[in-house]
């Protein structure tokens, strides 16, 4: 017997096993409604269930005759528990962890050439390194004032 085979084999018993408790079967009345487990299975099996349902109108998603509040708590843990809850989000937000510490990566790199540069300027324009920074702050400014105002004039 081949893989094929005994796959099929074991697939369609596991998928008849499901079917056979899923939600619209006639098992479920008003007097005898689905309550909180049920619906937890139903929402288990709703994607099965859904595909079914394509083909097949007898087979419903979701069970009519519930008990209301407990039953559809019950499905949205069982699809919660399917899909994935909260876990796709993690996967994004470590993603836009990964992104941020690679922006930070860069603002270190500039910080330390604008450091570099800054350091490099006090030394040229004659300043010693242990100067009032409001004294290197007010010449900063002077240079970057100048900068901007020769940028501007080139337009």
């Amino acid at each position: 017997m081949n893989k094929l085979n005994l796959r099929l084999l074991v697939f369609i018993p596991f998928t008849l096993l499901l079917v056979s408790c899923a939600a619209g079967n006639a098992s479920f009345t008003q007097e005898t409604p689905a309550g909180f487990w049920y619906g937890l299975w139903h929402g288990i099996i709703s994607v099965i269930s859904l595909i079914i349902h394509v083909f097949n109108d007898s087979v419903a998603v979701y069970e009519a005759h519930n008990t209301g509040g407990w039953y559809d708590f019950g499905f949205l843990l069982g699809v919660i528990s399917i899909w994935g809850g909260s876990s796709h989000a993690n996967c994004k937000s470590a993603a836009k962890k990964r992104e941020e510490k690679e922006w930070d990566e860069i603002g270190d790199r500039v910080e330390e050439k604008i450091m570099r540069k800054l350091r490099a300027w006090v030394e040229d324009e004659g300043i010693s390194p242990d100067a009032d920074c409001d004294e290197i702050g007010e010449k900063v400014e002077k240079k970057i004032k100048r900068k901007i105002r020769e940028w501007a004039e080139k337009e």
